[in-house]
């Protein structure tokens, strides 16, 4: 694990991700790196395994999620036979946390690499919130594929990134909204500023009918295509139930997105891209 860590560590871009939720989230939990560090690491042992694994892997707190041509009572019989003997040990609901406040700022980490990488980035909602299928369509337009602004404004036009793109990482606690691009050294501090144009372009002008369209499409395509086997099938049932919005929620969030207007993305643009993060790590300066 110490290995894996440091491997981490010395990616650029791995290490950038990680200075960036470690700024965003301060104290929260979402801000932890999840293989850990040298110091925490330092504090496990088995005991603490087998105590972290008896009050979290209870059976009120999984959830179980089948999708294929099989009988509902075949599964039923055999995670009962797999499972019914696991004792329960509570409620299954854990303490509420403390919402992070982020303040914004920028970072800059010096280490050797061949580029920069430059995040910019915000808390976004819930799953369950209600602009959830908005900032989607956000981050559609942003960096939906080789036709988002990013892509075509930064990559294309300018020739600013090897590469770009926004995400969104909504969970059961506030997400993160996040765009990243990587570029020459030399090119960082013009790059920055296009990121940041392109961002102020979309929280002050309403995004046009034919891109919100696009967007759409492009988002419920790549949706639809990415649930067509039944693994994935599997994994966004339990995903959403596990989130505590329900299974049935694809459904839900289909139509949300359909729903979602222009000025609902200027809103969310406006009030979701403040106060901005920002992190770039890159190579010292040449002395």
């Amino acid at each position: 694990m110490l290995a894996r860590v440091q491997k981490r560590r010395d990616n650029p871009p791995t290490h950038a991700f990680d200075v960036f939720f470690a700024t965003l989230y301060g104290t929260h939990p979402y801000g932890l790196p999840t293989l850990g560090t040298p110091e925490s690491l330092a504090r496990i042992d088995q005991a603490a395994i087998v105590a972290w694994y008896r009050r979290f892997y209870r059976p009120e707190r999984m959830v179980l999620a089948v999708s294929g041509q099989v009988p509902a009572a075949e599964v039923t019989a055999e995670a009962r036979r797999l499972f019914g003997g696991l004792p329960r040990g509570g409620t299954g609901d854990d303490a509420p946390l403390a919402a992070p406040k982020p303040a914004g700022g920028r970072t800059v980490v010096e280490q050797a690499s061949q580029q920069t990488q430059i995040l910019v980035g915000s808390l976004a909602p819930r799953v369950a919130d209600r602009d959830y299928a908005a900032v989607k369509l956000l981050g559609t337009v942003l960096g939906g594929g080789q036709a988002g602004r990013l892509f075509v404004e930064l990559r294309d036009k300018q020739a600013l990134a090897y590469t770009v793109a926004a995400f969104f990482d909504p969970l059961r606690e506030p997400g993160s909204f996040l765009v990243y691009m990587n570029t020459a050294p030399g090119n960082a501090a013009r790059a920055e500023e296009a990121l940041r144009r392109e961002i102020e372009r979309i929280r002050a002008e309403r995004v046009s009918a034919p891109e919100l369209l696009r967007a759409k499409a492009y988002l419920l395509g790549t949706f639809e295509m990415d649930r067509r086997t039944n693994a994935r099938q599997a994994w966004y049932l339990a995903f959403f139930e596990t989130l505590g919005v329900g299974h049935d929620f694809p459904a839900r969030y289909r139509a949300a997105v359909e729903a979602v207007t222009a000025e609902d993305l200027l809103r969310v643009a406006r009030s979701y891209l403040h106060p901005l993060t920002t992190v770039v790590l890159g190579p010292p300066p040449a002395r």
